[in-house]
């Protein structure tokens, strides 16, 4: 199973790591305790969402960043952990777009556009 909490801990310390900040630096800025933040980073514990905006803080990322990189990683996951589509029964398909979505909804997020397509 797919956990959430770990896969936005992979996250938090990927970027944290990236920066060449220390577990320390980051717990200081963000007013957590370095072992709660250390529990956080190895998906050990649920972060709240004010602790999460004040980890993102600390590190100098919108928290929408972060999330839509656990989002990315989660679908990444799902996929890999999902049947083959023709071991599924025609029934737990799900329909496939027969045109590409357009409008001025889409006009932001052209990877939408690159994902439905292909």
């Amino acid at each position: 199973m797919i956990l959430l909490r770990q896969l936005l801990g992979d996250v938090l310390r990927r970027l944290r790591v990236r920066q060449n900040r220390t577990l320390r630096e980051v717990s200081t800025l963000a007013r957590v305790s370095l072992g709660y933040l250390s529990e956080v980073e190895r998906g050990q514990k649920e972060a709240s969402s004010e602790l999460l905006a004040s980890i993102c803080g600390a590190l100098g990322v919108p928290l929408s960043q972060v999330l839509r990189e656990v989002s990315d990683q989660f679908a990444l996951a799902e996929l890999q952990a999902a049947p083959v589509l023709a071991e599924l029964p025609e029934h737990e398909r799900l329909p496939i777009p027969e045109t590409v979505p357009s409008g001025p909804e889409f006009e932001g997020f052209p990877e939408v556009k690159d994902m439905v397509a292909a």
